[in-house]
């Protein structure tokens, strides 16, 4: 069955350098879904949408803070083939390499590649948008910090470090016990090879958002805990509601920073620049958190990763904070 027949394309929801998502339907069922194109016409773009679906495929088991995918095709001009969970990482990294390289080979437009990702559909949006068009809640905080901790633990058992953790990057889908988080955009991401230790596993390669970025991925050598630095952050910012203006999109987005002078530096550059920099947690108001998720910030954004958080030790601790927690009326 071509593609174009299985599903039926709503509107485009959203558009970033390496694709467009669109909300689309399931022909058959009428089901919801979204589908997100990716033009793999240069090589960057190829690794990009390998890494998401090695990444999606190797998770064996389902999380419910991390999106699901529900097929991925490959489209070469009007042929439309399904890129089976069952072929071995080299078969599909051939299959995708050779075919792209012809459609860019090829003067023909109908001929160009496309993978598409097709993924369970999530109705709230980005945490970002949702968030901010809100008033903050302590609850919903707190709920969101332990599904993403889950969601981020559950990743670094299946070997999985997603390097690009950001609010944008994380979606919201409702659910009648409230909103649920779904971590999402693993092009970045990297499964780490044979039975290591993944807070162990070096990286070279620094990518990422500048003001998620731990000071050891400035640096081009860093560990699976570069996405606890990245949660440090979106916690931080969560709570006090600190925002900054994106350069090239000009839309707000969570995130904190250090002020020197009129510039904003991200928080793993000034570590760099300074280690032993102490730094300012609450930042608007000291009542806005108490101490003991405030110490839990200062272990997730220590500049030493080795005394930083790891994943398995964040999803312990966050359950114990009071934040956002109902008191008990005796």
């Amino acid at each position: 069955m071509a593609a174009e027949a299985k599903y039926s394309i709503v509107r485009e929801v959203g558009r970033g350098s390496y694709g467009v998502v669109y909300e689309a339907v399931v022909s058959q069922t009428r089901n919801k879904v979204a589908v997100k194109r990716m033009h793999c016409n240069v090589p960057e773009n190829v690794e990009l949408a390998l890494q998401e679906f090695w990444a999606l495929q190797s998770v064996q088991s389902q999380h419910e803070n991390v999106i699901q995918l529900e097929e991925c095709v490959l489209q070469s001009g009007q042929v439309f083939q399904p890129i089976s969970r069952q072929y071995r990482k080299s078969d599909s990294h051939l299959l995708l390499i050779e075919t792209c390289l012809k459609g860019r080979r090829c003067m023909d437009p109908k001929s160009a590649c496309f993978v598409w990702f097709v993924m369970e559909f999530c109705d709230g949006g980005n945490m970002n948008d949702f968030l901010l068009s809100r008033t903050p809640d302590s609850q919903l905080n707190n709920s969101f910090m332990q599904q993403l901790s889950s969601a981020v633990a559950f990743l670094h058992r299946n070997q999985i470090v997603h390097r690009d953790l950001k609010s944008d990057n994380i979606l919201i889908s409702h659910s009648p016990g409230g909103p649920l988080v779904k971590v999402a955009d693993f092009g970045l991401s990297k499964i780490c090879q044979g039975k290591v230790n993944v807070n162990q596993h070096c990286f070279s390669s620094a990518c990422g958002s500048n003001f998620y970025m731990a000071p050891e991925v400035w640096e081009g050598r860093y560990t699976a805990k570069a996405d606890i630095f990245a949660l440090g952050i979106i916690f931080w910012a969560m709570v006090e509601r600190i925002t900054f203006r994106d350069g090239d999109s000009e839309k707000e987005l969570l995130g904190t920073y250090i002020c020197q002078g009129k510039q904003l530096i991200p928080v793993g550059e000034a570590l760099l620049e300074n280690p032993n920099m102490e730094l300012q947690i609450p930042l608007k108001n000291k009542k806005s958190m108490p101490d003991d998720l405030c110490r839990l910030l200062h272990d997730m954004l220590t500049f030493n990763p080795k005394e930083r958080l790891d994943a398995f030790q964040l999803e312990i601790r966050i359950r114990r904070i009071s934040y956002g927690k109902k008191r008990q009326c005796s």
